[in-house]
């Protein structure tokens, strides 16, 4: 066991360390050891050591709540869960402390560097049944965003096209001649300070979807760190966020069959929030 739990692991923690500090376990509880045989199909649990964090600014608003959901709104920069470098400055690693529910768990994605409406689950057991609305595309949200003008550009448009994501890559991308696997309807609102106020209602659920759609029109979202290129930004720098905001969403509650409708307090622009 010390040998597989060194190949696959040596990378992120010291394992022989790990080892002798009996932090391996089996999930009986009792501690893994170097020379136990290799047991295949089994399940080892460990704890790995978190780095610190730089608190991501700007309050989570807590916009709704019952005994099966809660609804936030969330600032740029804060994950949604724990991933990578992002592990207690996550939406649910935070909520769960401080709404004291062990068990709430995101019902859909939310890019971290987009800000706004984030519905969760309370408990597991509401989660298959809040979740079943996604999967039939019967959530309505819409987002405004912030982007260039182009007087040439015909409004509204439907973008439909195939989108892909790569292991290890950051931006997703178009698949030309590919059956359409995301659909984005783009309207343009109004103008702020000479930028585009756009209203984006996505059909499908695609990562980056709302980012590639508008990009693709010849106008990327402001202070996109991805697209059109990928920016070499600080992990702790907070001070242009994306102007994405997921701003509304729409559903009939599955449980109870109540109509609900959930609105943004925040607004475009939206401004950086270090103190």
């Amino acid at each position: 066991m010390g040998a597989w739990l060194d190949e696959r692991l040596s990378e992120f923690v010291d394992v022989a360390g790990f080892l002798a500090r009996e932090r391996f376990v089996y999930e009986s509880g009792a501690a893994v050891t170097g020379l136990d045989a290799y047991r295949p199909t089994t399940f080892v649990w460990f704890h790995r050591d978190l780095a610190e964090e730089t608190v991501v600014p700007g309050p989570i608003h807590v916009i709704y709540r019952d005994d099966r959901i809660v609804v936030i709104d969330k600032p740029a920069f804060l994950s949604t869960i724990p991933r990578g470098r992002h592990v207690v400055q996550s939406v649910v690693v935070r909520l769960r402390a401080e709404l004291e529910l062990p068990e709430l768990s995101p019902l859909h994605r939310l890019d971290r560097a987009t800000s706004g409406l984030l519905i969760l689950a309370t408990e597991r057991r509401w989660r298959g049944a809040y979740q079943s609305l996604f999967q039939r595309q019967e959530i309505e949200k819409t987002y405004r965003a912030l982007a260039p003008l182009r007087p040439d550009l015909d409004l509204p448009v439907t973008v439909r096209n195939h989108l892909t994501t790569s292991r290890g890559q950051w931006q997703a991308e178009v698949v030309p001649d590919a059956p359409a696997n995301a659909e984005s309807l783009i309207e343009l609102d109004s103008v702020i300070d000479g930028l585009g106020s756009y209203r984006l209602t996505p059909r499908t659920g695609r990562t980056h979807q709302l980012r590639l759609h508008m990009l693709g029109l010849g106008i990327p979202i402001s202070d996109d760190s991805i697209y059109p290129v990928v920016r070499d930004i600080a992990i702790d720098d907070f001070t242009r966020p994306l102007q994405l905001l997921a701003n509304e969403v729409r559903f009939t509650d599955p449980i109870d069959g109540g109509a609900r409708q959930f609105v943004s307090v925040r607004t475009l622009p939206l401004r950086s929030e270090v103190a």
